[in-house]
């Protein structure tokens, strides 16, 4: 990932010129929740992943969309489609865990440190999507998790 130090002066500017039109979410708990090993636990990350056999992200408000990543689905059938051209994909093409800590929630569950993993995760495209225009697919996805048992999620914001 790419520090602010080592962007060029007008793209440090142009970042965190988007700063004051973030919505204020608050820093109190969305929810409360039992211990960690009682937790079915998703990932959603906006690393812009997606199936290999799935259509990938496009530009516009096609973007401010997501896919499901079926928890069993093996590395190489898991693509990206990052359209930042600031973000390096080598550590996630060396492993997806960099992205997508799915081996890593797996071993969490065999150690009895949460409950279990959810059965899908879900990927949004985080470049340029104004997160004031992704409630309603978040909303979406937020059932979807609800249906899946699923009461924590792990945010890998990419």
């Amino acid at each position: 990932m790419v520090r602010l130090a080592d962007l060029p002066e007008w793209e440090r500017e142009h970042m965190l010129g988007k700063i004051p039109n973030l919505p204020d979410f608050g820093i109190k708990a969305w929810v409360g929740g039992g211990r960690l090993a009682q937790r079915r636990v998703a990932i959603v990350t906006t690393a812009g992943l997606h199936l290999r056999s799935d259509r990938p992200f496009g530009q516009g408000a096609a973007r401010c969309d997501y896919r499901v990543l079926p928890r069993d689905t093996p590395a190489a059938g898991i693509v990206m489609t990052q359209l930042s051209t600031n973000f390096d994909r080598s550590g996630f093409q060396q492993d997806i865990n960099v992205a997508f800590p799915i081996d890593r929630l797996k071993e969490l569950a065999s150690d009895g440190v949460i409950a279990s993993v959810a059965d899908f995760h879900y990927s949004f495209m985080g470049a340029g999507s104004p997160v004031t225009r992704m409630e309603d697919k978040a909303r979406e996805v937020a059932g979807l998790l609800k249906k899946d048992k699923v009461d924590a999620v792990l945010l890998t914001p990419v």
